[in-house]
């Protein structure tokens, strides 16, 4: 869970009051006595293109934007707690992706800083989504690629379809649009 915190000069509650007065750079604002937005965060990954990175035409080799992504999927994951070394084998569950499909829009060369964002979210009792959005940073700012994943659960054991682990159903919430 995220918190939105309002940046004021002046903060008035009268007790016994039903509204709560923010005095910000565009006057007096008035908001209920409890502040609490629930605003998901979107994970941001920055990462240089490497040599190893591209092909023989000195671009990006296509599935290499894949492993990009899961760079910072991994990263996102990790951000939250999640301990990869060990999570999956303690929970007794594998998480293969089932679909890929990415939309490659302009090229990337070694040397460009990019930013990878994501977005997960849940399609079913064991399964979920990510959409990354990968960006060219720069004068402007371009967006280079869209990839998506989609990810089953299964357990390990019986090789059968699991329900979300509470650990990635926490932080498909934190992170979901």
């Amino acid at each position: 869970m995220a918190f939105l915190f309002i940046r004021c000069s002046t903060l008035q509650y009268t007790e016994g009051a039903a509204k709560l007065k923010l005095r910000g750079p565009m006057g007096w604002l008035s908001f209920p006595r409890v502040l609490c937005f629930n605003v998901p965060m979107v994970f941001t990954y920055r990462r240089t293109i490497r040599f190893a990175d591209t092909d023989a035409a000195g671009v990006v080799f296509f599935p290499n934007y894949f492993a990009i992504c899961h760079e910072a999927y991994e990263e996102s994951l990790a951000s939250d707690g999640i301990e990869l070394k060990t999570f999956f084998s303690e929970q007794g569950v594998v998480v293969p992706i089932s679909k890929s499909q990415a939309e490659y829009l302009r090229p990337l060369t070694c040397g460009d800083k990019v930013t990878v964002t994501l977005s997960p979210s849940v399609l079913g009792p064991d399964s979920y989504a990510i959409d990354y959005e990968v960006v060219r940073l720069g004068h402007p700012d371009k967006l280079a690629a869209r990839v998506r994943t989609e990810h089953m659960c299964v357990s390990s054991r019986a090789r059968g379809r699991h329900d979300l682990p509470a650990a990635i159903a926490a932080w498909i919430k934190h992170h979901s649009a």
